[in-house]
Formats: structure tokens, sequence, C-alpha cells
């Protein structure tokens, strides 16, 4: 029976499926990138340069563009990718997918300034709204 209303159920049954079956998205923003906040940001930004300058780009040629461009503070191939994966969760890069026959070609290209400044906003705007304010130890509705 219970076989029978997974099959042809009323739906809830093959959402509920559907939904804890997926594997959860990974958090991208509790990337460690393994160096201090300054010279993280000072990194993201050589290597964003990078990117935007060359258009989208893989993995192998934004390492030799950046050894080429001097980029100060990449300790190792392995270091720059995680940089990239930190950057991908600040929102300042974006990866996606070219099929090349029955292979994946991953791409990464530059978000432009724009969407960043709004999607800056966008959160501040979300961490507004979701604080309320307080008047002697009660909170409004």
């Amino acid at each position: 029976m219970w076989r029978r209303g997974l099959r042809a159920g009323n739906g809830v049954a093959t959402v509920f499926l559907r939904n804890f079956s997926r594997k959860r998205a990974p958090n991208l923003r509790k990337i460690n990138p393994k160096v201090p906040p300054q010279e993280a940001a000072e990194i993201a930004e050589s290597l964003y340069h990078v990117i935007k300058q060359h258009g989208p780009l893989t993995l192998p040629n934004t390492w030799n563009l950046a050894k080429e461009a001097n980029v100060s503070g990449l300790n190792s191939k392995t270091h720059m990718k995680l940089m990239l994966k930190w950057m991908r969760g600040r929102n300042m890069l974006k990866q996606f997918c070219h099929h090349v026959g029955s292979s994946k070609k991953f791409l990464l290209s530059a978000l432009p300034e724009e969407t960043q400044i709004n999607q800056a906003n966008n959160s501040l705007e979300v961490k507004i709204k979701m604080e309320k304010p307080q008047v002697k130890g009660k909170s409004l509705p």
C-alpha cells in the first residue's frame, strides 16, 4: 500500500522524495582562503582583473595568465582554485559549463560591477528588514 501511494499518490510523497534525495548545495561563503582577509581581497582583485581582461577562462588558462600577470600571494594552483571558489561565494565570479561532445568544460567569467553592487545592496536590505526594532526590551510587530 505504501508503494502504491508513492507511485500514484497526491504528489506529497513524490515532492518529499524529490527534495530530500538531493544533496544540498555547498555553502561557498564558509570557504577559508588560507590567508588574512586583506591579502585575500588583494589576490581576489588581481584575479578578477585577469579574468575580466581575458574573458571566460578555464582553470589551466587562468593559472597561466595569473603567473604571467605576477599575481602576488598565490602559492600554488590549488591555492588559486581555493581563491576562485571563495570569490564565487562572494558573487565576484560566475562559473558555467560548456559541453564539448561528451565532455564538459567549466569556464569562469567576471560579473559586471553593477551586478555586484546590486547584490550587495539587496543583501543589506534583507538584513535591515530582518532586524526588528526593540522598545524597552520588547520587540514591535
